[in-house]
């Protein structure tokens, strides 16, 4: 565990080296800060990386990067976000999670107290996803120029079955499943950064996918495809995944929930709901034969519940989403020049 930050005792702030640093410092801060929150021998050590046992079966990598502002929103937080969203990527490739690193870039007077919630917040994410934080590292950046906090991750998971889950499996027929009502993250975030209230609270949908993921491949379902629904939401992953697949999609729109709240915010700031972001919801392709199986499955569990069929794979060959409204017209979806939230994740 590599940290360049001091802990200095007078104002409970992160200060940057050569104001008050010390080695007695840097160790404070990860005695005090890090180290309760990710118990294992792996960090204690307090090493420069760390020694794994040989994983069984083929090994998932992926690396991600968080800098959603504000740092605490509802439903959520970056700590919590940091875990969930790598956690999430390994999933969508079917791997079952195990280790995580963290490197956290924090601002010069960052309050130690929100570091230690953030520390917490991502200790108690860990756990409930079954994955060890196994080591990290630590820069400071002047005051005005790290917004408080970024965290990069990166996970290692494994595949316990000889899986191809990826867009080129995608086949004419299959049925697209979504895993429940899209937009509440993306709105949750914005309602807070801009101070907004509603009628109805808006919650971020911030989760885990790997379990309802495993649940599925534990019951025999075909998965041919996953993703989740994170930045440019649910139709910018459709497009990106009829691009890559090189096939056509049809999807309903009235197939599609999306809560009052997160539709009423979105009329009121002229945002459509398809494009919003999103941290707990993803689409999976599964032969039509196993769609009723594959629904039932994803309703047992609580990050699934409110799971649809959404839209076929169509025998075209054209790399588009056609999305049919409730009246029969249909229009293409495209991608966005641009994000409609910034800074969501």
């Amino acid at each position: 565990m590599n940290i360049d930050c001091p802990l200095p005792a007078d104002t409970g702030e992160i200060v940057r080296l050569g104001h008050g640093s010390g080695g007695e410092l840097s160790q404070r801060l990860l005695r005090d800060c890090v180290f309760p929150h990710f118990n294992n021998s792996w960090i204690a050590q307090g090493h420069d990386s760390a020694t794994l046992p040989p994983a069984t079966g083929q090994v998932v990598f992926t690396t991600d990067s968080f800098v959603v502002t504000p740092l605490f929103f509802p439903g959520g937080d970056i700590g919590r976000l940091a875990v969930y969203g790598t956690v999430n990527d390994l999933a969508m490739s079917g791997a079952r999670p195990l280790y995580l690193s963290c490197s956290l870039i924090l601002e010069e007077g960052l309050p130690l107290d929100t570091l230690t919630r953030v520390m917490s917040s991502m200790g108690a994410a860990a756990t409930r996803c079954g994955v060890q934080l196994v080591t990290g590292d630590t820069k400071v950046v002047e005051r005005g120029k790290g917004d408080g906090i970024y965290i990069n991750t990166a996970g290692i998971g494994v595949l316990h079955e000889s899986l191809t889950i990826e867009p080129g499996q995608i086949r004419p027929g299959d049925v697209i499943l979504l895993s429940g009502d899209i937009g509440r993250h993306g709105m949750a975030v914005m309602a807070r950064r801009e101070g907004l209230e509603f009628d109805s609270p808006l919650q971020s949908d911030c989760a885990p996918l790997h379990r309802p993921v495993q649940n599925l491949l534990d019951a025999g379902i075909s998965i041919h495809c996953l993703r989740d629904l994170t930045r440019g939401g649910l139709a910018t992953a459709l497009v990106e995944l009829a691009e890559t697949a090189g096939r056509e999609f049809l999807v309903r729109e009235a197939d599609i929930p999306t809560c009052d709240a997160v539709r009423g915010a979105c009329e009121m700031l002229g945002l459509d709901p398809f494009y919003v972001a999103n941290e707990g919801r993803f689409i999976a392709f599964v032969p039509a034969d196993q769609v009723e199986s594959a629904l039932a499955v994803l309703e047992s569990d609580p990050v699934t519940v409110g799971s649809r069929a959404i839209g076929t794979v169509t025998g075209g060959d054209r790399q588009q989403v056609i999305l049919q409204n409730a009246l029969g017209c249909e229009r293409l979806l495209h991608r966005l020049p641009g994000e409609q939230l910034p800074r969501i994740c």
